[in-house]
């Protein structure tokens, strides 16, 4: 009779599970989420009618800050806090005709730093809108720690008649650590369509090598970079005039709009200031996307 020892059995264990300690290195994890409307007591209410899940990603039951026949606020909670080499991150989202949904995020989702195989991390998140329906995709700040390797990718697809209102906040390095982001590489991709007609396509490499990291003519040294979207306004002509006159004006944001997309961009150095940034600008377009004031969700308040 053969007697395994406590570190082959560890590694048999692992191999079995597909999880490797090597350049093979893997560990998936998927989220799908379903909301629909639903008719009760003369009112319609969103409801989340589909919570599957694999791995180290899930969602506790939904809240109503805003009433029972309000937006359906949602928390998505990924419990090893941060992303590593060889996480496979899948979401995937479905909002019918009708229903309004909010998705944000505890706290900040952290990169961490490439182990010694220089495995990358992957996150693929899925946004499908339908008709008459709402989403509004608000995760805390991500925070990419010095040798981080990987890409997120964020498709979102809308019908025709679809609201969609979102941001994405990243961080490199820790500053208040004395830790700058200054190796690895970090690749985002953006993909929004309206009945399949692509409105925005957007690739996005960071990495200390390249000159553009520091060069004035592309991101200047800034260790955040932060974008909002809003898709679905009435009068989006008027919604930036409000932005300008909200938001005190400053050197590191920036607000266009082009084929029935608002994209505000941040370019500094500052977390907190583009959180800020973004908060007042939630307030002024929700009213104006949703007919709804801006209701902070509870977590952000813990």
């Amino acid at each position: 009779m053969t007697t395994l020892s406590h570190k082959s059995t560890v590694q048999q264990t692992a191999t079995d599970s597909g999880h490797h300690f090597d350049a093979n290195r893997h560990w998936a994890a998927f989220l799908t989420l379903g909301f629909g409307a639903h008719a009760e007591a003369e009112t319609s209410i969103t409801r989340m009618n589909i919570a599957r899940h694999y791995g180290p990603l899930r969602v506790q039951r939904p809240f109503y800050p805003e009433g029972r026949d309000g937006c359906c606020h949602v928390y998505l909670l990924h419990p090893p806090g941060g992303i590593a080499s060889g996480d496979a991150l899948n979401i995937d989202v479905t909002v019918a005709a009708n229903a309004h949904t909010l998705l944000t995020t505890p706290a900040a989702n952290k990169l961490y730093k490439a182990d010694s195989n220089g495995v990358a991390w992957n996150q693929h998140t899925h946004l499908k809108i339908a008709n008459d329906a709402t989403l509004e995709w608000l995760p805390q700040e991500t925070l990419a720690f010095n040798g981080s390797r990987g890409e997120q990718t964020i498709i979102i697809d809308l019908e025709a008649n679809a609201k969609c209102l979102g941001w994405e906040i990243l961080g490199l390095g820790r500053p208040a650590s004395k830790l700058p982001f200054v190796s690895g590489r970090l690749e985002q991709r953006f993909q929004l369509t309206r009945n399949g007609r692509p409105l925005w396509i957007e690739r996005q490499c960071i990495d200390p090598d390249h000159p553009r990291f520091a060069g004035m003519w592309g991101q200047g040294g800034a260790t955040v970079h932060a974008t909002l979207w809003a898709v679905g306004l009435d009068d989006p002509q008027e919604a930036i005039t409000a932005l300008r006159e909200h938001i005190p004006a400053t050197n590191h944001w920036a607000v266009t709009y082009r084929r029935g997309v608002l994209l505000l961009r941040y370019l500094g150095i500052e977390r907190n200031e583009a959180w800020e940034l973004f908060q007042q600008a939630r307030e002024v377009l929700r009213p104006r996307l949703t007919g709804h004031k801006a209701i902070t969700p509870r977590i952000w308040l813990t």
